[in-house]
């Protein structure tokens, strides 16, 4: 919390729950004038006046606290910031973040030397042969580091020690010639006893797994295009372990097999380094040669040295090195962590002219923001609730509409169980269905809807007529139970598990598990991404298991985005209020736009994108979490330039409370 004293007169913003809770841990520590609210102005709430604001600012408020969700803290402070300002009146949330403080929301290539794509076009319009280094020049890995290859081909075979004496086996045969990888196997065989498969099976591992590594680099590809249709010779010239034959196979699955010649430094003995360029030279006599490279020695100095012009770009690693490691790169320690550090890079910084729109660095496709802003978080959500479906021995998880939408896919992806259920439910429908009695409707009532009684009759019970205030619990029970009886044949035509069932919910407190309990026979045990306010649920016998625990929410950065994943992880159909008498859904109004819509679509794809290719080139047994790094990768979301308009325009939804949120507001 912010450190403040009792001489400093307070206003505490907010009259939820958690605005209840923060009064009783610190009362005694703070001078409390009166609790401010964006919808009500006067009477009392937990032994204090509720006031406006004009009225904080008239009683002199030095500062106002904001008791709320960090992305609800944004919209509250965007709201009073000018009166604030304008009367000296500071703005702070419950962890200490100043509210009114302008925080710049993107980073800039401002250390590094830029080019544009015309430097290079000219260069290539001026010389006859073009010459291009391949890794990090014309394609990048999937990894950040490609000595990562070893340790998956350690694993493969099932030899630990595998990876070190690889990494040494090439520096020593590299001494003084360019060895094959057959050459280096060889020479690991000879030191590493225990391996059952050839040198030749050793080689052949690596490099289909390296295959699968492989992307080309955006804005390359086109170069290449622009010089073979000018007529000019295009040649590869490339440092590399690899035969010619081989590079030509990783050339077909980049779509880049249209190169003239190709000089590989394991063919001819030497490296760029030592006489592959005079080779390059020997082949292409008085012809003025242009080589395209990422290494400023090997590719830059070398082919001077040979009276070769160059032109160099920066390999991903390099545009990261200068960036700092963006906060993500220090935390990456496991070969799951470099995975993902890789899938960002690749992705990211595809192409090497993104200099060309200035120095911010920008996401200019919704795509990516599913890709490497939300996938990693999303990958090891998956990886803990299937552990913890393993450990508390579910019989089946429901994953809950509408956030279960995308999840049921991932779930399918992970794991070969069809114990996995996309359960059509929410807030309203399991309220609607599950009241039992008058506590239940007192529970419901209890928390805030921004509407009419009659708004709140309707979309929390269904009820659309007019009903005197003596009979209105009467009526909601008895509506309960035709709602119970037709949730009851949805659920009966699933073929549901009899045993214990998980129950997937994103971000909640637990109350559609609760009233989902109240008439379905199973055992439930809940797997949350994140709950809300757990005490709240105590005594109510609802277990939930959350993967981020009330601690880690208070000391990390998920409270402050996660409302970045859950406008993500929605489904096509609006949000499911009840059940008809043939058990069908009956959906809510659609208040969502097309485009709104599609560019959900669009992250989605980008999120079952990266967990394909998490998938792909993480074994089972070196996956692991790293929430750290998870949290990293998603706070890029307020630290790089989001040129999408679509992805403005999208609004946070939450019926049950009648609110909607435009989603830079809580950015």
């Amino acid at each position: 919390m912010c450190k403040i004293n009792r001489k400093i007169e307070i206003a505490l913003y907010g009259l939820g729950s958690e605005t209840e809770r923060f009064i009783k841990a610190y009362t005694n520590e703070l001078n409390i004038v009166g609790l401010l609210d964006g919808y009500k102005e006067s009477g009392e709430q937990f032994g204090y006046p509720i006031i406006s604001l004009q009225q904080a600012i008239d009683l002199k408020v030095e500062r106002i606290i904001v008791v709320a969700r960090p992305g609800s803290c944004k919209v509250i402070a965007k709201r009073i910031k000018d009166a604030c300002i304008a009367n000296g009146v500071e703005v702070y949330d419950v962890r200490g973040n100043n509210l009114l403080e302008e925080k710049r929301a993107s980073y800039e290539f401002s250390n590094i030397e830029t080019y544009t794509k015309d430097d290079l076009v000219k260069k290539v319009d001026e010389s006859d042969v073009i010459s291009f280094d391949f890794f990090d020049t014309l394609i990048n890995r999937k990894i950040s580091d490609y000595t990562d290859i070893f340790d998956l081909v350690a694993n493969q075979v099932g030899v630990k020690e595998l990876s070190h004496i690889r990494i040494i086996a090439e520096k020593e045969l590299s001494r003084n010639s360019s060895p094959t990888l057959l050459d280096i196997y060889t020479w690991v065989k000879e030191k590493l006893t225990g391996i059952k498969e050839s040198a030749e099976e050793l080689a052949s591992i690596e490099f289909q797994i390296d295959s699968k590594m492989v992307v080309s680099r955006d804005d390359m590809t086109t170069i290449i295009s622009y010089a073979k249709k000018n007529g000019k010779k295009l040649i590869l010239t490339s440092d590399t372990y690899y035969t010619k034959e081989q590079m030509e196979e990783l050339l077909a699955k980049c779509g880049l097999d249209i190169f003239d010649e190709l000089f590989v430094s394991c063919e001819y003995g030497t490296f760029k380094t030592q006489k592959l360029f005079s080779h390059v030279i020997e082949a292409n006599r008085e012809k003025k040669i242009l080589h395209i490279g990422n290494d400023e020695f090997a590719d830059i100095e070398k082919a001077k040295e040979y009276g070769i012009d160059t032109f160099h770009i920066y390999g991903n690693n390099s545009i990261m090195d200068a960036l700092g490691g963006m906060g993500v790169e220090s935390i990456a320690e496991t070969y799951s962590d470099r995975a993902k550090l890789g899938l960002f890079l690749s992705r990211k910084f595809s192409s090497p002219f993104q200099f060309e729109n200035g120095t911010k660095i920008e996401i200019d496709d919704c795509f990516d923001i599913g890709y490497y802003i939300c996938g990693p978080m999303i990958v090891d959500f998956m990886q803990w609730m299937i552990a913890k479906k393993q450990e508390l021995g579910l019989d089946g998880i429901l994953l809950c509409a509408r956030d279960g939408y995308l999840l049921k896919k991932i779930y399918n992806r992970f794991c070969e169980d069809k114990d996995g259920f996309y359960f059509l439910t929410s807030r309203i429908s399991a309220i609607r269905a599950g009241i039992m009695d008058e506590d239940d409707i007192n529970y419901v009532d209890s928390m805030k809807f921004f509407g009419t009684e009659k708004e709140s009759m309707l979309v929390r019970f269904g009820i659309e007529d007019y009903v005197d205030a003596k009979d209105r619990n009467a009526l909601i029970l008895e509506k309960a139970k035709d709602k119970r009886r037709n949730y009851l044949k949805y659920i009966d035509s699933l073929n549901l598990p009899d045993g214990k069932l998980g129950v997937f919910d994103f971000v909640a407190k637990g109350t559609t598990q609760l009233f989902l309990h109240k008439f379905m026979p199973q055992q439930m045990s809940g797997l949350y991404f994140l709950q809300l306010e757990p005490e709240f649920m105590a005594d109510k016998g609802v277990d939930i298991e959350s993967f981020y625990t009330e601690k880690e929410r208070d000391t990390s950065a998920i409270f402050d985005n996660y409302y970045i994943l859950e406008t993500i992880l929605t489904s096509p159909m609006p949000s499911v209020d009840e059940f008809d008498e043939d058990g069908q859904p009956v959906y809510a109004k659609e208040t969502r736009s097309d485009e709104n819509l599609e560019c959900v679509s669009r992250m989605q794809q980008g999120i079952m994108q990266y967990v394909n290719d998490y998938l792909e080139i993480v074994p089972v047994s070196m996956r692991q979490q790293n929430k750290m790094l998870d949290e990293a990768f998603l706070t890029l979301i307020g630290k790089l330039e989001i040129t999408d308009q679509s992805f403005k325009n999208l609004v946070v939804e939450d019926p049950f409370f009648g609110r909607m949120t435009n989603i830079v507001d809580v950015m």
